[in-house]
């Protein structure tokens, strides 16, 4: 079942969805450990597995896969993908 509307934040990705990371909302220095990991603005991001209890969930980024709490998941937001033919704004 599609989203209504984009998802907002990593937490709100279904399994296979794509986003792309618009900012980070956490302190500097969890920021800065996430960004080495490739959760850097700009980048696209997927969503992948989950643990059977829900937490962690599992998103791909920059061909890694990369486990996050639940909590730190949601402080990701996001934007939708650019439509595919769209200009992009330069």
């Amino acid at each position: 079942m599609p989203h209504t509307r984009p998802p907002a934040t990593l937490l709100d990705l279904r399994k296979g969805e794509e986003a792309i990371l618009d900012r980070i909302d956490l302190p500097d220095d969890v920021s800065l450990r996430l960004m080495e990991l490739g959760f850097l603005p700009g980048s696209r991001v997927a969503a992948s597995f989950r643990a059977p209890g829900g937490d962690p969930r599992v998103f791909r980024v920059d061909g890694t896969e990369v486990a996050l709490r639940c909590e730190t998941a949601a402080r990701l937001h996001l934007r939708p993908l650019p439509k595919p033919g769209a200009a992009s704004a330069t």
